[in-house]
């Protein structure tokens, strides 16, 4: 991935993870093993209790969230976690035991961008890919919650036909008085003094579910960070992790997004990290600037 120099503009039908939280690693069960408590002011030592209320607050919001951007995307068609792989014309990613690869392909997967957001993917599985991940970052962002950086980010990532139709529910999901209140913001999407509302998605990684020339399906991988950071937010910054798949057509020299569904996970373990302090949350979505995603 290159560093672009423009803050990147950083959806959610939500699933469910399996009923066990722990999957199973290199073939073995793997459990936590609680470690005896050691000094708090020591590296390993037990992590101060988080307040609980606030992450309640923090998980309410993020459902909230969630539900908004399923609303804004009704329409499409029934989605499924399989791809039917017997679908003439179409090519699925390997499924073989092992981990995908991860080093750039060497082909140039992006010629230029439409405002500050990637465009002119190459027309074959890895541009499809990402184009995925880019708008993964742009349809997680705060633009989302500015009714101009939101009819920008439509235009430049759905279908001509798919952004005309869904416009106003997309507005109507993201500008909300009752919705934009209950995360924190102010009626035209703005935050309160003193406070930096952070919307990011972070991909980790994308792959090819189905692909058939003019049209693709690509699951990514990412984490997302969302909340308000500052003194006295009542709606912290959290982190959750997610996967949404693409309907991808090839229309007008680009990857356009036709659809997309989103669920929870894969969500790792996470390491026992006290929680940054607001001022440096704030400092640290401003002083650092988003990526341009490659395959």
């Amino acid at each position: 991935m290159s560093y672009d120099d423009e803050q990147g503009y950083g959806s959610r039908d939500s699933g469910s993870r399996g009923d066990d939280a722990y999957s199973t690693l290199g073939g073995t069960r793997q459990t936590r093993t609680r470690l005896p408590e050691g000094n708090p002011g020591t590296l390993h030592g037990r992590r101060p209790a988080r307040n609980t209320r606030s992450l309640v607050m923090a998980v309410g919001v993020v459902v909230l969230l969630v539900a908004a951007i399923a609303f804004a995307n009704l329409g499409g068609g029934d989605k499924s976690d399989n791809v039917d792989p017997a679908v003439p014309g179409s090519s699925r990613a390997d499924t073989a035991e092992g981990t995908a690869p991860t080093a750039p392909t060497g082909t140039d997967p992006v010629t230029g961008k439409n405002g500050s957001i990637a465009s002119g993917f190459a027309h074959d599985e890895q541009g499809a890919q990402s184009a995925a991940a880019n708008y993964t970052v742009v349809l997680g962002s705060d633009q989302m919650f500015n009714s101009d950086g939101r009819h920008k980010i439509t235009e430049a990532v759905y279908a001509p036909d798919v952004a005309a139709s869904r416009q106003a529910r997309i507005d109507e999901a993201y500008s909300g008085t009752a919705f934009l209140s209950s995360i924190g913001l102010n009626p035209d999407g703005t935050p309160p003094d003193a406070l930096t509302f952070i919307s990011r998605s972070n991909p980790v990684g994308a792959k090819i579910e189905r692909y058939s020339g003019d049209q693709a399906t690509v699951a990514v991988w990412y984490s997302a960070l969302f909340g308000l950071a500052g003194e006295g937010s009542k709606n912290p910054v959290s982190e959750g992790w997610y996967t949404t798949t693409y309907e991808l057509e090839w229309v007008n020299g680009d990857w356009k997004v036709t659809d997309f569904a989103q669920k929870d996970g894969p969500v790792p373990v996470g390491r026992d990290q006290a929680a940054s302090p607001a001022d440096q949350m704030a400092d640290a979505v401003t002083e650092f600037g988003g990526f341009t995603y490659a395959r």
